[in-house]
Order: C-alpha cells, then structure tokens, then sequence
C-alpha cells in the first residue's frame, strides 16, 4: 500500500562528456546495467542526491578503464529528475522481510537444480563487498516471483549502503555511505538536466 513514492528525487549519473550531451540531446538513454554483480540487480542506476558521488564514482572509473563498461576521457555529471513509482524500497522493514523470503527461495532452488549459489565478495583492494552476486540474484529472484505471479512489477529499487573507511575513530559513518537508485521502468526518468554552481551571491533554495 506504501510501496508507490510520493512526489519527485533527484538522481545524478557520472559518465563520459559524450554520453552525456547524446542524452541531453534525447539521443540514449543511460545505459540499463545487467551484471551479475550489481547491487540492486538489474536497471538504470543513480545516486540519490550526491552529484558529489556520481562525479567521484566516474573518476574512479577514468583512472581504473578496466573497472569501466565504458570509456570515460572526460567525467561528467548528469542529473535526472525521477519518479521513483512502485518501488522496492529496502528502508522499508516489510520489503527486507521479502528480500529474505526470496533469499530462501533462491537458495532451496538451486540446491535443488544442482546450480551453484552465487556469494557477494570484496573488492581487491577493500573490505567493501563491491561484486554483490548474492544480492543481484536475490533481487532477481524476487522480480522473476512477481511476474510469475501477475503480481505488479516493481518500477525501481532503493538501498542505502555503508562504504568505505570510518571517517573517524569509532564513528557510525563511511567515507562513501550513499543511497543508490535502479530504476527498472525507463518511464520513470521525467527529465535530464546538468546540475548548476552554486550561486554565492544568493542563500540556498
């Protein structure tokens, strides 16, 4: 009952320049993620309201092109303005009691068809589980239940995440905590935009 979002977010991208001016333009699309590994399973992905992260996350990419599934010469960010719809929200207690449901589920069928379970690990140089398999199979799962049961699909997915190293001793925070944004349904995405400086001369809106 709860589960259809009220109102609009805001959702930044970090891409390369050209990819950017193309979907200015109305040309593509952000490229629908389909890895094995993503964390929120398959879709569009944005974080929410961090244009900070979005660019930070890009550069990454830049320095790192092996970790990249596209080149990026040149980072830049890109905002869009989202309806997020019927959506799996994981800050909800109910929608982590069905995440566990379709855990079990997953686990009991493929023990049963003899296929391996997918395990979530850690990237090469952090504690962080950046390759979540576990987890996009479980979201997976809990999509392909759904449809198999003419129940209505879900239009994206949010999770908040802890990451990175404690920006103080004993602190309750990471240096990359975020909220992350998929989105399933492309008709959520009402618009794209490139986010603006600050104005000094002015207070904040």
């Amino acid at each position: 009952m709860y589960s259809r979002k009220s109102g609009l977010t805001l959702g930044f991208h970090g891409c390369d320049e050209d990819i950017v001016k193309s979907i200015l333009l109305g040309k593509e699309l952000i490229k629908h993620s389909n890895n094995a590994y993503d964390w929120l399973g398959h879709g569009i992905y944005f974080w929410e309201g961090s244009p900070s992260r979005a660019w930070e996350y890009a550069n990454t990419l830049k320095n790192n092109p092996l970790q990249a599934t596209s080149p990026i010469k040149k980072p830049v960010v890109i905002g869009a303005i989202i309806d997020l719809g019927h959506c799996l929200d994981f800050l909800d207690y109910e929608n982590l009691q069905l995440l566990k449901t379709a855990h079990d589920f997953l686990i009991e069928t493929n023990i049963k068809s003899g296929k391996p379970i997918p395990s979530n690990k850690k990237g090469k140089e952090s504690s962080d589980l950046l390759l979540r398999n576990l987890d996009c199979a479980v979201i997976e799962t809990l999509h392909k239940v759904r449809r198999e049961n003419d129940l209505t699909p879900y239009d994206s997915v949010k999770g908040v995440f802890w990451e990175g190293k404690e920006i103080y001793h004993d602190a309750g925070f990471r240096e990359k905590d975020h909220i992350q944004l998929c989105i399933i349904n492309p008709n959520c995405i009402k618009g794209f935009f490139l986010p603006r400086s600050v104005d000094l001369k002015y207070n904040y809106v």
